[in-house]
């Protein structure tokens, strides 16, 4: 028992030494001065119906998650612009299953749907941005099942998730201190 708690005493001096284990860039990025933040229709040169509408939904929703400042679907009347433009939207197999049987073939079960985006955050009135990213790349997969029928279903649930976890990112860059 002395010797458990010996060994115990004598590890606590490394472990409080690892503790420099952490998130790096959890500070927030803040100016003072941006109360109002714009957030307007991201452009679409996709071509995919409504995703323009659902990604600019879900990054003003995770601006207003933050509580900081009011977020609005207007270029005017801002202190601060977060302006995107979808870039590339690509749907594509990456998984296949085999049928067995007369003739052995193979059909895609799995496939991964890839968003670009080119994104600025800026204050209005000043040239430079605040933050900015020519090709943010958001990527996610799903599996199509025994059904073909519920493709465009699982599709547009991967869609929601893509454009979830798109915005969260593309928040935690323009804020976050990284």
């Amino acid at each position: 028992m002395r010797r458990r708690l010996a060994l115990a005493l004598l590890g606590a001096p490394v472990l409080q030494a690892c503790g420099g284990y952490a998130l790096v860039g959890k500070g927030v990025n803040l100016d003072p001065s941006i109360k109002r933040i714009g957030v307007p229709l991201f452009k679409d040169a996709s071509g995919k119906a409504g995703l323009d509408q659902k990604i600019t939904e879900k990054v003003i929703e995770e601006l207003l998650k933050r509580g900081h400042f009011d977020v609005v679907p207007d270029a005017t009347g801002v202190d601060a612009l977060v302006e995107g433009s979808i870039v590339n939207y690509t749907s594509q197999p990456v998984g296949f299953a085999t049928e067995t049987g007369t003739a052995a073939s193979s059909q895609a079960s799995r496939y991964a749907i890839v968003l670009v985006a080119r994104v600025r955050y800026s204050k209005t009135g000043v040239a430079q941005p605040i933050w900015q990213s020519d090709g943010f790349t958001q990527r996610e997969e799903y599996d199509v099942g025994e059904d073909p029928s519920s493709y465009f279903d699982q599709e547009e649930l991967a869609i929601d998730r893509l454009a979830l976890a798109f915005a969260r990112n593309i928040v935690a860059g323009m804020l976050e201190a990284f």
